[in-house]
């Protein structure tokens, strides 16, 4: 099975490609020991079946490739390019050629908006649509190593080769649902670079640090930011810099000198090389020099209206029957965190408030939390009834 290891044959491919109205594509990557997912292999295809050359691999380990002309396909407006479970891929491209593939539609959202389920893997739409199966016996290969068996290539390609007659499958069904601008509103988030940038200075979010005091959170932020950006100028996982309990041990400890450091008990072998002690030090400073309006906070969760988890349990039986009505996955339009919020928030700034979500759910809850309409079991189900005497304001 041949795979592309040069430019010039990358350019051939990439030239022929930009003439079809869509390309499926796929990525093959490590990142177990990396912060940078590291790509090891790219698969393409256009439509049709019958020659094989419409559908290829591309080797980017390989010493005599560029990819540009790849990168250069991947923004042709003229192109959409189809993905499955996207957005590791569009990361991929966005780190490497800091541009995101455009136009873009994955089908792994296609087909939660046409009802096929939640997330649903890509074995499984294939199985669903395509009546296929894929042999996931290589599914853990390492893609980095060379060379690839014609087995693990066949299961690499099989990734795009199928995933035609999904997209074209799938396409009909949300032209005829009418759901186009479902898909078009998740696509928007997908194709939005801020999705995929990670600011340092609020990476100490994610640390669990188990007390919300302003002064030790801003130790925090600074070690954290560190940490972050270390990460990614080493191209290691930001674990191996530092652990998230040796990371609240420095901020609680607030080392001030490298003697300090033999008295923590998790903080690793590498933190104490000199020039990283240095660079520790320096963050934990510049964590207490923190003014008082600079000092980090954790939000307040706002108060619950009075009798708002008897409103939330309403709204989630309502959901059931509305995800039930339109044959998608709850979880598409609303999470359990939305509900409680809308409940118990005079004014909640929730997703389900807003675009598709609002349309076909969000303003009928709306209604149910303030009194304008009623929930009622009928012969098909649960009912919405309508209050006489209610305004809509």
């Amino acid at each position: 099975m041949h795979v592309i290891t040069t430019t010039q044959e990358l350019t051939e491919v990439c030239d022929r490609f930009s003439s079809a109205p869509y390309v499926t594509v796929d990525t093959e990557f490590l990142r177990e020991r990396t912060y940078w997912s590291q790509l090891c292999l790219v698969q393409i295809a256009c439509p049709g079946e019958d020659d094989p050359a419409d559908a290829v691999l591309i080797d980017p380990l390989a010493a005599d490739i560029d990819l540009s002309p790849l990168f250069a396909l991947m923004v042709n407006p003229d192109v959409t390019k189809v993905f499955h479970a996207a957005r590791q891929d569009i990361e991929i491209f966005h780190h490497l050629a800091g541009q995101i593939p455009t136009p873009l539609v994955d089908t792994q959202v296609m087909a939660m908006v046409c009802g096929h389920g939640d997330q649903v893997g890509y074995e499984t739409i294939v199985r669903r649509v395509v009546r296929a199966e894929i042999d996931k016996s290589s599914r853990f290969t390492d893609w980095s190593r060379r060379p690839l068996s014609d087995k693990q290539l066949r299961y690499a390609l099989a990734d795009v080769t199928h995933l035609r007659n999904v997209y074209e499958t799938l396409e009909a069904e949300v032209a005829s649902s009418g759901r186009a601008h479902w898909v078009a509103e998740e696509m928007a988030i997908l194709t939005n670079p801020a999705t995929y940038e990670n600011d340092p200075d609020m990476m100490w979010m994610r640390v669990k640090a188990r007390s919300n005091n302003p002064k030790l959170l801003a130790i925090i932020r600074s070690l954290a930011a560190w940490r972050e950006l270390t990460a990614q100028d080493r191209d290691v996982p930001r674990s191996r810099v530092l652990k998230d309990d040796a990371l609240i041990e420095i901020a609680t400890a607030k080392p001030k000198s490298p003697q300090d450091f033999g008295k923590l008990r998790l903080a690793q072998r590498d933190v104490r090389k000199p020039e990283v002690t240095a660079e520790i030090l320096a963050a934990v400073a510049e964590g207490i020099a923190c003014t008082e309006a600079r000092l980090p906070r954790v939000p307040q969760p706002p108060r619950r209206k009075e009798g708002s988890a008897a409103v939330a349990d309403m709204l989630r039986v309502f959901l059931k029957a509305r995800a039930d009505q339109l044959k998608v996955a709850s979880k598409l339009i609303a999470s359990s965190a939305d509900l409680d919020a809308l409940a118990g928030e005079a004014d909640p700034d929730v997703p389900l408030l807003k675009g598709w979500r609002r349309e076909v759910f969000g303003e009928d809850a709306l209604k149910i939390c303030s009194g304008r309409i009623a929930l009622a079991v009928g012969r098909s189900g649960i009912e919405v009834i309508e209050l006489p005497g209610q305004s809509e304001d």
